[in-house]
C-alpha cells in the first residue's frame, strides 16, 4: 500500500535525486539545473519532506517545450522544475513498486527492464509460431487528453492514502507556463516529467485487460 511517508522518506528522495541528476535535462521555470539538486536536497530535504507531509507543497507550473515529430507536427512537452522532477520521481518509484506486478505480461512501454525492442522480439515470436496479423493502434494525443477525474478514480481503487491522491492531483493541475503566463490544465498529463509514464500505464492497464478478453481471431 502506497503512503505519503513511503514517497518522501529519505532513501526514496535520495534515489529520486540521483535519477534526476543522471537524466539531466533542461531547467524548469525556476532555472535550477539538475547538477544543483543534490546540494539543495542536503540543505532542505527535511523542510521539503515536512511541506509535503503537511499538505502544504504546491508544484510549480511546467515549462512548455515543442519538439518536432519526424512525420510532421510537434510534440508538446512540459518540463517541470528539477525539484518537482525529483518529487514526481519519488511518487513514480512508489507507484511502480505497487503496480508493476499487476500489469499485463504483454505490456512493454515505460516499464523497468522492458522496451520497444522486447515487444518486437515477442511479436516476431508470435509470427514465427503461425499467427498472421499484428494490429497497431495509436491513441492520438493520449498524454494531452487524459481525463483527470477518470484517472484519479482509477488510482483511488488502489491507493487509500488520500494525501497521495491529493499530491498527484496537484501535479496534474499544476499548469503550464506559456509566454510568461500560467495556463491551468484541465486535462492531460504533460510528457516530460517522471510521473506521466506510470500514470499512463495504470490507466492503460484497463485497456490491456479488455483487449485480452476480445476474440480477434481471423
Amino acid at each position: 500500500m502506497v503512503t505519503l511517508e513511503d514517497i518522501v522518506n529519505e532513501r526514496n528522495l535520495l534515489i529520486a535525486c540521483g535519477q534526476v541528476m543522471s537524466n539531466d535535462g533542461a531547467p524548469g521555470i525556476d532555472g535550477m539545473k539538475a547538477e544543483e539538486l543534490f546540494s539543495y536536497l542536503v540543505q532542505h530535504w527535511k523542510d521539503l519532506q515536512t511541506s509535503v507531509l503537511e499538505g502544504k507543497y504546491r508544484p510549480e507550473a511546467v515549462k512548455r517545450v515543442e519538439i518536432p515529430k519526424p512525420n510532421g507536427g510537434v510534440r508538446q512537452l512540459g518540463i517541470p522544475t528539477v525539484i518537482d522532477r525529483m518529487l514526481q520521481q519519488t511518487i513514480a518509484q512508489a507507484l511502480d513498486k505497487e503496480y508493476d506486478g499487476m500489469f499485463s505480461e504483454t505490456s512493454y512501454g515505460f516499464r523497468r527492464g522492458r522496451s520497444a525492442h522486447d515487444a518486437l522480439v515477442k511479436a516476431t515470436e508470435h509470427l514465427n509460431s503461425g499467427l498472421r496479423y499484428i494490429v497497431e493502434i495509436d491513441l492520438e494525443k493520449f498524454f494531452d487528453r487524459v481525463n483527470h477525474d477518470k484517472l484519479m478514480s482509477i488510482l483511488s481503487r488502489g491507493i487509500s492514502d488520500k494525501r497521495v491522491l491529493r499530491l498527484i492531483r496537484r501535479y496534474l493541475e499544476s499548469g503550464v507556463m506559456e509566454n510568461g503566463v500560467i495556463v491551468r490544465n484541465m486535462e492531460g498529463t504533460p510528457q516530460g516529467g517522471p510521473l506521466s509514464p506510470i500514470l499512463s500505464n495504470i490507466m492503460l492497464d484497463l485497456l490491456d485487460k479488455d483487449w485480452k478478453a476480445v476474440d480477434i481471431s481471423l
